[in-house]
């Protein structure tokens, strides 16, 4: 169900008392806002008005368009962030220049694209919200001029996002192998929540051999960060008697696959509870949309 409202037809001070001069016959006034309503592709209309409809309203969409904004520009962070780990990439065309001054480079210029027009359109947010609250009494002409930047600019902006964020996510590379081997570089400290409840089943006691891990794991990022040297936490744990596990039951820990819980599954889910349902339903809107991008 639709939230947007029209003005209808109120005249200049929102109380209809030309129409009603010109008709006199309450219903056939009441009429009109429905009629005209209807015209306007609207099924509402604001019960009380000033000459305009509240300023409320661009506050709202505005804030729609920028929470829109927010959610894009979190995934262009993540995706610059995962581009500069090598394991994901956005599309890049055969011609194009990743950096005009260093050939080799690759720049995620999309997404990079996309934080900056989000940050504008986040910013515009607060044109009509200051609007809305110094509106004087039922309404002052100061709204006009702001209304006429910001509304349009936020829709354009918003556009190009959405046509930058399709475009990524249709073409996005992802590197597998770097990905695994990023994986199997943490792995050992991401396995160490693992390793202490085995140690605990077994009889440890978990305060000591919680402290124990993280003497071990400080020592073994020393290693890796100051030295370069590889990750011996592995090592360093199947040679500490007090876990009382065997190197068999340590490296068993050490499998991804043991680790993530019901994540294969949630998100099996979410596509299939959340996400399928909102393209099923705007499947009309968004099957023609062309999200090519040429750079």
């Amino acid at each position: 169900e639709s939230h947007m409202k029209l003005l209808g037809c109120k005249g200049t001070t929102g109380t209809q008392e030309s129409f009603m001069k010109l008709f006199k016959d309450e219903e056939k006034v009441k009429q009109i806002d429905g009629k005209i309503a209807e015209k306007m592709g609207f099924d509402k209309v604001f019960g009380v008005s000033g000459q305009t409809y509240t300023r409320k309203v661009d506050s709202r969409v505005l804030n729609v368009l920028a929470s829109i904004a927010e959610s894009a520009s979190k995934f262009a962070n993540d995706m610059r962030l995962l581009q500069h780990e090598k394991e994901l990439e956005e599309p890049f065309e055969k011609s194009q220049i990743g950096s005009s001054a260093m050939a080799y480079k690759r720049n995620p210029m999309r997404s990079e694209r996309i934080n900056s027009l989000s940050r504008h359109v986040i910013a515009l947010k607060m044109d009509p919200s200051i609007t809305a609250a110094t509106q004087w009494l039922e309404r002052t002409l100061d709204d006009s001029a702001n209304k006429r930047i910001c509304i349009p600019e936020a829709f354009l902006a918003v556009d190009s996002i959405l046509i930058l964020y399709g475009n990524i996510s249709k073409n996005i590379v992802v590197y597998e192998n770097v990905i695994r081997t990023n994986l199997m570089q943490e792995l050992p400290f991401m396995a160490t929540e693992e390793i202490l409840m085995n140690a605990v089943l077994k009889g440890g006691d978990r305060q000591e051999l919680h402290e124990k891990i993280r003497v071990h794991s400080m020592e073994a990022a020393k290693q890796v960060k100051q030295f370069g040297k590889p990750n011996d936490l592995i090592e360093r744990i199947e040679k500490d008697e007090s876990f009382g596990l065997t190197k068999e039951e340590i490296e068993k820990a050490l499998n991804p696959s043991n680790l993530c819980g019901r994540a294969p599954h949630q998100v099996e889910e979410y596509i299939e509870n959340t996400v399928n349902p909102v393209i099923q339903k705007y499947e009309d809107l968004i099957k023609d949309i062309n999200v090519e991008v040429k750079v």
